[in-house]
């Protein structure tokens, strides 16, 4: 006897069966790492009070990570003791059941001091679903938008121009109801939001709970800024900082609310087969069809979400874990350089910079490369040569040229970069032949990649650096007209703490260098703003510089900006090439950022991480800039006392040669 199950039944338990198979699938993923940073200025002495504390602080966390809140921060030890006190939280993603939040937490709390952060006071940890921190000293209440780090995925995007203004759309649409939850409420939301019939957007923002709304939403503005810089056109990105995190993908990577079940339908009834049809009727056969339908749906979706996860965490595996940890893995023959350069013939010359020629060269694996072959006179040594070739290869970046090699033998040390396609900026930008092809949209563009690539070098980079060379000469372009800055030879690595620095020689290009550099010696982060304040105002009015002082007008770039903004007529600096297309609105903030960068006082000046928001945003208010600092504006050799090191400044006889043709001053001794 065959007993055939009512096909609503039927179908009910097929799909129960697949969904409980997916849930068990997705609940058994252990949680998976991203990225971790420890402080390696602050490390405990082992087995001392801070350890004992911090032991106690981590296996508190597993006992409190069932909050419904998905948050808790505490304290290990007695304030005004001898002992250590350590403080430390934990933040689960706002999806996350209380179970799930607990396996994250309690696995995090056993690998951050195990397997990252074996001795640091200080240290963050984050997972895909939930971020661990401890240090010395109180942060409760506090926003934190370092260390930050941003993470990509590898998939590229079908029209990545719509995409991108769909995530900035949707992402920043979630800061409000994020921000403006109750304190001590979950400041996390979600939304979904179709991009084309087959692919759907999902952006998430979370804070912690312990932030004041205003601090959320700042925390979240910033992070969304980074966005461009290191995303666009990929499927997916997020930005994490201690404080707030924002993040989107093209598949559910979040649990999504509950719909509100719909009710069940009414008991269908049945006409009882034909007499005498020995044959299962159409009705039973839809009723076993469609359910085999939904459990192949189902199970493909769920080997594509599976998928595409593996695909971002690859790329995660890719760019964090693959640390340089041996200069030899970056060297290169000489012999192998010399063919692909045909013997550094002249035909592969590309140019000549401060430091030597660049040649372009062809590996044997058809790949192209930019080759600059240091002079013999250059005066740095063979150890600090692979240090700074380490330094600069650990530098990934969209907007900065990547390092691919090196090679040192005998008196020969070469660098090895990237090709870029297209030449400098300085030929675009001041080349009357190709002047006009450089249109308005582009030197955007520019602008906002080159300020992305300083704000990584400032601020997103592991290492704080500042480049103290920038101009439009060091700045390349790719065959789609993204900048690249280049050019590292006289970057300097700040301290995590440091904010400024000295030297008794100046190195740079005259008419980039902040007037504090240029006759004090002391450069921060604020003289690379300066840099690009003058850069920006390059770009919009397409004049160079230095091109000024070889007239008799008595007056450089800045001044020439600063009459025109004073007298309200800031339009006529555009480039006289642009005046039949560009936007009035992008210009003018373009000249009023590159004056606030250019103001004589650096502690006016904005940073990078603002100059990136003035740009990507129109809600953010801007100061009005104060007068530029001037140079002397002699054709005549500028003579400069060498400056000492620290804070006092003894003038001497000596003196620093700077050139009106751009030449770059260097160096010459190891840094």
């Amino acid at each position: 006897m065959i007993f055939i199950m009512p096909s609503n039944l039927f179908t009910a338990l097929v799909v129960l069966s697949i969904l409980r198979f997916l849930s068990v699938s997705v609940e058994a993923q252990a949680p998976t790492y991203r990225y971790h940073f420890c402080s390696n200025t602050t490390n405990f002495t082992p087995n001392g009070s801070y350890q004992s504390n911090l032991n106690l602080l981590l296996s508190s966390f597993t006992s409190n990570a069932t909050r419904d809140i998905g948050f808790y921060y505490t304290t290990a030890g007695v304030q005004g003791s001898t002992a250590e006190v350590v403080y430390g939280s934990f933040l689960c993603r706002g999806d996350l059941t209380p179970k799930l939040c607990q396996e994250c937490v309690t696995t995090v709390a056993k690998e951050v001091v195990q397997l990252y952060c074996p001795l640091g006071k200080i240290a963050i940890i984050w997972y895909d679903e939930c971020m661990l921190r401890y240090a010395n000293q109180s942060y409760l209440n506090r926003m934190d938008e370092a260390p930050r780090v941003s993470m990509w995925n590898i998939g590229n995007i079908t029209d990545p121009t719509r995409f991108t203004q769909l995530v900035a759309e949707t992402i920043n649409g979630l800061v409000a109801p994020a921000s403006n939850e109750p304190s001590g409420a979950k400041k996390y939301a979600t939304k979904e939001a179709a991009f084309n019939g087959f692919q759907q957007l999902y952006s998430l923002v979370q804070c912690t709970p312990d932030l004041s709304s205003t601090s959320c939403v700042t925390c979240l503005r910033g992070a969304i800024a980074q966005l461009p810089g290191c995303c666009t056109g990929k499927q997916g990105g997020r930005v994490l900082y201690p404080s707030c995190n924002v993040r989107y993908e093209v598949y559910p990577f979040y649990t999504a609310e509950a719909a509100t079940p719909s009710p069940p339908p009414q008991p269908l009834t049945l006409p009882p087969p034909p007499p005498g049809n020995d044959k299962i009727s159409s009705l039973i056969i839809v009723a076993i069809v469609v359910p085999i339908a939904i459990v192949l749906f189902l199970v493909g979706c769920f080997f594509l979400r599976r998928n595409a996860r593996k695909t971002y965490a690859a790329l995660q595996e890719q760019n964090v874990g693959n640390e340089i940890s041996t200069v030899e893995s970056l060297q290169f023959d000489f012999a192998k350089i010399e063919a692909a350069t045909n013997q550094f013939s002249v035909n592969n010359r590309l140019g000549e910079g401060g430091f030597g020629e660049v040649y372009k060269g062809t590996l044997p694996n058809g790949q192209e490369i930019a080759v600059k072959r240091l002079s013999r006179s250059s005066g740095q040594g063979v150890v600090e040569f692979k240090n700074e070739v380490v330094l600069v290869a650990k530098l990934q970046h969209r907007n900065l040229v990547r390092l691919l090699g090196f090679c040192s033998e005998g008196v020969e040390k070469i660098l090895i970069y990237e090709f870029v396609q297209n030449k400098s900026l300085d030929h675009f930008l001041f080349d009357s032949d190709i002047q006009v092809k450089l249109g308005w949209s582009s030197r955007y563009k520019i602008i906002g990649g080159i300020t992305r690539g300083i704000l990584y070098l400032h601020q997103d980079s592991r290492l704080k650096i500042i480049h103290r060379d920038l101009k439009a000469s060091n700045i390349l372009l790719d065959g789609e007209m993204n900048p690249k800055i280049s050019d590292f030879g006289m970057a300097r690595i700040f301290g995590v703490d440091q904010t400024q620095g000295s030297t008794r020689r100046i190195v740079g290009t005259y008419g980039y260098m902040s007037p504090e550099y240029a006759m004090h010696g002391q450069f921060s982060e604020k003289s690379d703003v300066y840099s690009l304040g003058v850069l920006i105002l390059e770009i919009v009015t397409g004049k160079k510089n230095t091109s000024f002082y070889q007239s008799d007008r008595g007056e450089d770039l800045l001044t020439y900006a600063w009459k025109h903004w004073r007298e309200g007529t800031v339009e006529e600096l555009l480039d006289s090439n642009l005046r039949c297309s560009y936007s009035r609105n992008e210009v003018i903030r373009c000249i009023h950022i590159g004056l606030l960068c250019v103001q004589e006082d650096p502690k006016e000046r904005p940073t990078m991480q603002t100059i990136v928001l003035m740009l990507s945003s129109y809600s953010v208010s801007m100061p009005l800039p104060e007068k530029p600092a001037f140079f002397l504006h002699s054709k005549a050799e500028l003579n400069m006392p060498s400056v000492a090191s620290g804070s006092s400044y003894q003038p001497t006889s000596s003196s620093v040669s700077c050139s009106v043709n751009e030449v770059s001053i260097t160096e010459l001794f190891p840094r």
